[in-house]
């Protein structure tokens, strides 16, 4: 990393440069003074699109093109590689046209073909925990020419647009990515605003300007280093040491806080807050003994006081939520707290003793520590207090890292674990449809046939997404029956940087991924 303590030297030498009609750096130099570094603690599980409906589409979004994307401030999917419609009545038939001189960064082109590839290898690979079941109304994809692409749904389904727009779908390059199995090399090669000069796992991915990208990316800057962190600590501490530009994903409520207060370690630094559609909640497994007895369920829901979780752990950098479907969303209801009330261990008692249950209950959660940030593990050891207290349930805390804790949640060796969900898109679809069926985010099949056969498809036959409240608030009203996914609460977003760096306040999409490209260095050229 360059030295900043000559920052403005190099940006009057830059204007001096400009004048003369020549440049006095060398490419490296400019690309040095002009690269961005920002900070996280959710690193990326694979560098495939086929096996990720996580985190890793921040790297996604930022060095492969998909179809539609999400600007900032956009609700509806926008045109990147391609302009697309429905060519029908009935939202089944949806053609995209890729614009011209498509290429990847290896120099090959991006044709309907890659495009077909792209999409049908996420299919035929069905890869665990990957983004096959964001696909599930897909029944085939034609292409016309090297222009065309063409989808053909099984059945109506208005949120399509919206799939595409997600970093699953990005587009890949046939020749580097096998139809039927992951690409594991450690590398990658996509069409996106940047190209991929290193990555070394667990430590930075090192971006540079693509100069063969097409598309909407308007790039403030030529190259960003992403830094993945293991605790959040140690990121908020580059940044202050400038060490870092900027922060995204990771801060703890305390250091929200702390940034938020005017102290000589925070001069230069500042604090951008977004309303936030990010969401967490506990998730229960059917197939274990305790966890699978809906009493057991029930009576953990009528323990936990969401309030005092805010409170304490987060200090007002979230809120309750008593819905899956959260605040400033379609369909968003409290129906938790109205069927439940405030927190009652009298009630929960007569739940389990109700269903022969008289002894403490005997419980395993798990947590990851490294993927929502340090707070996690805060936010269960007062889940476990307010169990605890009630004399109702013996509990036992288990945090991994996010590779170790999802293979372990996927192979079903929790009874209860948290998860967090960024939105793959803005649209109350995307708050129940994951989380249901056979081949969903849990990777532990969650049979309701009303939600997935009947209010699904009816809602997605609906391209007006504000006229579905209906079919998702009887969605929610079956989820909290069940109980098998109990919301905590619902988060906001910041993103702390340096005070020379301009564009944070627009640089997370509605997806909540962040566009890297609109991140410039206020002072330079």
């Amino acid at each position: 990393m360059f030295n900043r303590t000559s920052l403005r030297v190099a940006a009057a030498l830059a204007s001096i440069s400009l004048l003369a009609g020549c440049s006095l750096f060398a490419d490296d130099e400019a690309e040095a003074e002009n690269r961005i570094v920002v900070g996280t603690t959710s690193s990326p599980t694979t560098l495939d699109p086929a096996a990720s409906w996580d985190s890793s589409w921040e790297l996604f979004r930022n060095v492969f093109q998909t179809l539609l994307s999400f600007p900032t401030g956009s609700t509806t999917p926008q045109p990147d590689a391609a302009d697309c419609k429905f060519t029908d009545t009935a939202s089944k038939v949806f053609q995209c046209d890729l614009q011209d001189g498509l290429q990847f960064s290896t120099g090959s082109k991006l044709d309907a073909e890659a495009v077909k590839h792209s999409i049908e290898r996420i299919r035929k690979i069905d890869a665990e925990g990957g983004p096959n079941g964001l696909l599930g109304s897909l029944d085939k994809i034609e292409t016309s020419g090297d222009k065309t692409v063409i989808f053909r749904l099984k059945e109506s389904d208005a949120t399509f647009p919206f799939v595409l727009a997600t970093p699953a779908m990005s587009i890949v390059e046939p020749a580097s990515y096998p139809a039927d199995k992951l690409r594991d090399d450690g590398r990658l090669v996509g069409s996106g605003p940047y190209t991929m000069n290193k990555y070394t796992e667990g430590v930075e991915a090192d971006l540079v300007k693509n100069p063969t990208y097409k598309g909407f990316a308007d790039r403030k800057n030529n190259a960003v280093t992403i830094r993945y962190f293991g605790e959040s600590e140690a990121m908020v501490t580059a940044l202050k040491k400038k060490e870092i530009d900027a922060t995204y994903r990771g801060l703890t409520a305390e250091e929200i806080v702390d940034l938020r207060e005017r102290k000589p370690e925070n001069e230069g630094l500042r604090l951008v807050e977004s309303t936030g559609a990010t969401i967490d909640y506990l998730v229960f497994n059917p197939d274990d003994p305790q966890a699978g007895n809906p009493a057991v369920r029930k009576a953990i829901a009528q323990l936990i006081d969401r309030d005092a979780l805010v409170a304490k752990v987060y200090q007002g950098t979230a809120e309750p939520l008593y819905s899956m479907v959260p605040k400033g969303i379609a369909g968003h209801t409290t129906m938790f707290f109205d069927r439940y009330g405030d927190p009652d261990a009298e009630k929960a008692k007569k739940l389990l003793r109700k269903a022969g249950i008289d002894e403490p209950v005997k419980l395993t959660f798990g947590y990851t520590t490294d993927r929502y940030g340090s707070s996690t593990a805060a936010e269960f050891a007062e889940i476990k207090r307010q169990l605890e207290a009630s004399g109702l349930f013996e509990v036992t805390l288990v945090g991994k890292p996010w590779k170790e804790f999802q293979a372990a949640y996927q192979q079903g060796a929790y009874p209860v674990f948290g998860r967090g969900w960024f939105p793959d898109f803005p649209d109350p679809d995307n708050f129940i449809a994951p989380f249901v069926g056979k081949n969903n985010v849990h990777a532990a099949p969650y049979d309701r046939p009303e939600i997935t056969e009947q209010l699904l498809p009816e809602s997605r036959r609906k391209s007006d997404r504000a006229a579905v409240t209906a079919q998702f608030e009887r969605a929610q009203e079956i989820l909290v029956e069940d109980v098998r996914l109990l919301p905590l609460w619902q988060g906001k977003l910041y993103v702390a940087a340096s005070e020379e760096i301009g564009g944070g306040e627009r640089a997370l999409d509605p997806q909540t991924v962040m566009q890297m490209w609109v991140l410039h260095r206020k002072t330079s050229w």
